[in-house]
């Protein structure tokens, strides 16, 4: 007798910046005021060092600094952490070290540059679950690396008792649809897309990992219990209301907009490592303005 599969984790779900000092060490006591913010809001759970943590910039020191202050600062909050990378050895040596510091769950992105097969995305998958007890999310984001996980993939990495979902960062509507269709009762599927939480929560995914929640956390809290909850007019009201600035958190490549829009309202420095650089003109000035209309809107708390 078949079971149906239960979420490890629903509703919101951040993906946390990684916070550096001007002369580029990681703050740590911003990470922790971070963190607490995010608790504060309410989220599900927080993920470190994904696509939004800048983590191809991390040592494996800063790496397990970032971790461990992290999990302490979370409490009772799950942290997940990214362990992706385009080399397997390279992700199972960061989901050992995530599982040995206490992680919840990782957050695995498909190999980039190095294109695999879906025969090998699924080899690759496998070899990292059996090398440590993680929970593995993985992650499909094809505008990054060039390939998506199939329905295909994924109706085999479920047979693997480590594999706990997927997130959807795509464009496609209809290969998003056949992907939540695949997975319904057997794995969780997240929204990746912050302009996509009510589309892909309507069509059965189980919550967002988002990046507009590091700014407004309460707001994406509401917006995905409101669509896990069936309150379809609450949820169409605050996506529609969210999007313009969503749009502008996405004007240049995340997480360039959403550290700027962080340090404008003070809690961080606007400070990324290279390749990535601050938010350029005119871009910026677009996000700023819809930041601080948020901060004075009734409907939202900054």
């Amino acid at each position: 007798m078949s079971t149906i599969f239960t979420p490890l984790f629903t509703g919101c779900i951040t993906a946390l910046v990684t916070p550096f000092l001007p002369d580029g060490s990681i703050d740590l006591p911003a990470l922790r005021r971070l963190i607490d913010r995010q608790r504060k809001a309410g989220v599900s759970a927080i993920v470190l060092l994904g696509t939004t943590g800048e983590p191809c910039t991390l040592s494996m020191e800063e790496r397990e600094s970032v971790i461990s202050e992290g999990i302490s600062a979370a409490g009772h909050i799950p942290i997940i952490v990214g362990t992706g990378a385009n080399n397997t050895q390279k992700a199972v040596e960061y989901a050992k070290q995530a599982a040995a510091l206490g992680a919840a769950a990782q957050l695995s992105v498909t190999p980039y540059y190095n294109k695999c097969t879906q025969n090998g995305l699924i080899r690759h998958y496998t070899a990292i679950m059996d090398s440590s007890a993680l929970p593995l999310i993985a992650y499909s984001v094809p505008s990054r690396t060039g390939m998506a996980v199939s329905p295909a993939a994924i109706d085999a990495l479920c047979g693997h008792p480590l594999f706990v979902g997927v997130k959807e960062a795509g464009s496609d509507a209809a290969a998003m649809a056949d992907l939540i269709l695949s997975a319904q009762g057997r794995t969780a599927v997240y929204c990746g897309n912050d302009d996509q939480m009510l589309s892909m929560m309507a069509m059965g995914a189980c919550g967002v990992i988002s990046v507009l929640s590091n700014l407004l956390p309460h707001e994406v809290v509401k917006l995905a219990a409101a669509c896990i909850g069936g309150d379809l007019p609450t949820a169409r009201a605050l996506q529609a209301q969210l999007l313009p600035l969503i749009r502008a958190l996405f004007l240049q490549v995340n997480p360039i907009p959403i550290k700027a829009a962080l340090a404008h309202i003070g809690l961080i420095e606007d400070v990324l490592r290279l390749p990535l650089t601050p938010m350029e003109e005119p871009h910026r000035s677009v996000l700023l303005r819809l930041v601080d209309a948020a901060a004075h809107s009734r409907h939202t708390r900054i």
